[in-house]
């Protein structure tokens, strides 16, 4: 009989993309079993570039879900892993009925409904982890050990289309640099002036610039401060290319400059050379592994080589123009290797 497995990832994008190494280990170890995904909303439209699943559910928080629970109910899983260990995860790993409910270990695990929910717990020291290493600490209890790191991405060809045909209408055929200022978080914003003068640099390079980011007033406020301060012209995709579009664009162009937001995360999975920004979050546990990156953390002068996980807050715009340009010089020295 065919075993069956639930994976459970509630959370963002990044942490989604974080959780593909985890996936990926799992199709390795059971080649033949039905493996199912639970994901947020927000999350739905990457799938397709997840092969290594052959159901998908996507949680959204209304009524509608009630199908999808009833399904989740009746299949009678072998195996299900919480990666997100909110309550919401809590309930569907109770609702799944599986033989062995998997999570990490949480100082709520005595609440009631998590103690009813989970029968396996793994004692993670996720607090000193990358987010990959926790994911792939969490299969243990399914005899998975030393699996593979690399976070993957198969982005489908229909958006690598509509990522040559987006830029092809941009006026742009040759090599470009991709800027991402926006995130959910404005303490994650750089100054707007300083992004302003990476488009000038790119310029004197003779290097187009697109800039993505997000639909919402508050990034997209972001970016007219941006393009009101920039001397140079470039191509605002921002609240136009869909998910899988945003990746393919990041996997074609022969540099990223972002914060830390999801766009890193494509780029790691795309090989992308990039630079990423950080200031309020942590690097040791969300920062690129195994592609060519730069990490400029807030305050410090040099890229980042080691990480801590005691490293507190900084303010972005303790990052300056002349770091990111620096680092901009040195990936743009190397080639850029394509997939």
């Amino acid at each position: 009989m065919k075993m069956n497995i639930l994976l459970i990832q509630l959370k963002r994008i990044g942490d989604l993309i974080l959780t593909t190494p985890a996936i990926a280990a799992v199709r390795a170890k059971f080649a033949d079993a039905d493996i199912s995904l639970i994901v947020s909303a927000g999350c739905g439209d990457l799938l397709p570039a997840i092969p290594a699943i052959d159901r998908a559910f996507i949680a959204r928080g209304t009524m509608s879900d009630a199908a999808s629970w009833f399904s989740v109910a009746r299949h009678r899983f072998d195996y299900s892993l919480d990666f997100t260990r909110n309550d919401r995860s809590a309930f569907i790993t109770l609702l799944s009925g599986a033989k062995r409910r998997i999570t990490a270990d949480h100082p709520r695990q005595r609440e009631k409904i998590r103690a009813l929910s989970y029968n396996t717990v793994v004692d993670i020291p996720i607090g000193l982890m990358h987010t990959v290493d926790y994911h792939l600490a969490l299969l243990q209890p399914l005899g998975i050990r030393d699996a593979s790191p690399l976070v993957t991405l198969n982005l489908p060809s229909s958006a690598t289309e509509r990522a040559q045909r987006v830029l092809q209408e941009a006026g742009i055929s040759g090599d470009f640099v991709l800027l991402h200022p926006g995130s959910a978080r404005a303490e994650k914003f750089w100054e707007a002036d300083r992004w302003a003068a990476l488009v000038g640099f790119a310029a004197e390079r003779g290097l187009p610039c697109v800039v993505t980011g997000g639909s919402s007033i508050f990034e997209q406020g972001h970016i007219a401060h941006v393009k009101a301060r920039a001397k140079h012209a470039f191509v605002d995709l921002s609240g136009q290319a869909d998910l899988l579009t945003l990746g393919a664009l990041i996997q074609r162009a022969r540099l990223l400059v972002t914060v830390d937001s999801a766009p890193m995360h494509f780029a790691a999975a795309t090989q992308t050379p990039q630079i990423v920004l950080f200031g309020p979050t942590n690097p040791l546990h969300w920062h690129p592994r195994f592609t060519p990156a730069l990490i400029l953390l807030a305050g410090e002068d040099a890229p980042l080589t080691g990480f801590s996980p005691k490293q507190k807050p900084v303010a972005m715009n303790l990052i300056s123009t002349e770091q990111v340009i620096d680092g901009m010089k040195t990936l743009l020295a190397a080639p850029r290797l394509y997939l």
